[in-house]
């Protein structure tokens, strides 16, 4: 088992990026494994660590097919929704909460909400 090259935090030279500069540059890894590692160190705990892939090696990132955004804007739909008045909130219900702000903090002079 060979050891991965390490950088330095900022350091590393070119021809290697993160999964996310991969992504900016519209590519994907393809399967690769990780070529290096990047390392930030800290005072009181183990250092930050980055893992590179090679560029040359990535691969262009798959087309949304229209399953996929099928999909995908059933799962946003869901994530509006509230799970106690069953109604589209309008934005993404935080999970903190877990419903629509009106039915999280009633107040007493709201009448019931009509399901």
């Amino acid at each position: 088992m060979a050891a991965l090259p390490v950088f330095r935090w900022r350091l590393a030279p070119d021809g290697y990026a993160t999964r996310r500069q991969l992504r900016a540059r519209g590519l994907r890894p393809g399967g690769q494994g990780v070529a290096a590692q990047l390392e930030r160190p800290r005072r009181r705990r183990g250092p930050l660590v980055a893992y590179l892939y090679r560029v040359d090696l990535a691969k262009p990132v798959r087309p949304m097919t229209p399953g996929r955004w099928a999909a995908l804007a059933k799962a946003n739909a869901a994530r509006r929704t509230c799970p106690q008045c069953r109604r589209d909130a309008g934005y993404v219900i935080p999970a903190s909460l877990g419903a629509c702000v009106p039915c999280a903090y009633p107040t007493p002079f709201d009448s019931p909400r009509s399901v």
